[in-house]
């Protein structure tokens, strides 16, 4: 295992390459519904189009609306987000009919590094239980002590094997691509926060740790006294 430094247009490259395969499909459905619209009379077909049209439309955005905040600046100058708005989103992109969320973090003003890396950390709890589940996500502590929990509970829960070593910056290759690099961003992102990331799983569970390095290393101490 190699620790990995990737050139910051890469990473640019990258995490656009992540947001466009993610709209892509929804927009792609878009424009099937409109060429059914252009060709179509019979009535019931021209209402499935139409149906088709606003769904889509609706994951587009709720998809592009969490980029923007998980990958993105925010739209704000301000160096704070609301975590309503986090929850705002994450809820667009995630609750469905397979899905349920629980979300139990405070509505406060909080830095707007550790509000994408609890984006980021809601990516990979989905992205582990493909079949559906509940993802319960909670935090403990303040601005400067804050930590964050997410739970994903489903059938064959998992996460690839590569996610905990990208969480670090370690690659098993020395390369990364865009299906990778999410988990390699939300690492970057958690040190950026002075925090670090831990995933363990059980039985039809993951649970995604992001701590304070600082609480880690006196919990360290603390052990061994």
């Amino acid at each position: 295992m190699t620790k990995f430094s990737l050139d910051p247009l890469d990473l640019a490259a990258l995490l656009s390459s992540r947001v466009c395969h993610d709209v892509i499909s929804p927009v792609g459905a878009i424009v099937n519904g409109l060429e059914v619209l252009e060709e179509e009379n019979d009535a019931e077909m021209r209402g499935h189009a139409l149906a088709l049209i606003k769904s889509s439309a609706n994951e587009a955005s709720a998809r592009l609306q969490f980029c923007r905040l998980a990958f993105g600046a925010a739209g704000s100058k301000g160096a704070s987000i609301d975590t309503g708005d986090a929850e705002l989103v994450t809820r667009q992109l995630i609750a469905d009919e397979r899905t349920q969320l629980h979300w139990s973090v405070p509505r406060v003003l909080m830095s707007k590094n550790k509000v994408k890396l609890l984006l980021n950390l809601c990516l990979l709890a989905d992205a582990a239980i493909p079949r559906g589940g509940v993802i319960s996500v909670s935090s403990t502590g303040e601005e400067d002590t804050v930590a964050f929990r997410i739970e994903a509970k489903g059938v064959n829960a998992r996460v690839a094997s590569n996610v905990p070593c990208l969480l670090e910056g370690e690659t098993e290759e020395g390369a990364i691509d865009a299906r990778a690099i999410q988990a390699y961003y939300a690492g970057l992102v958690a040190q950026s926060c002075g925090m670090r990331v831990v995933v363990t799983s059980e039985t039809e569970l993951v649970t995604i740790d992001a701590v304070p390095m600082q609480a880690e290393a006196a919990a360290a101490v603390s052990a061994v006294a």
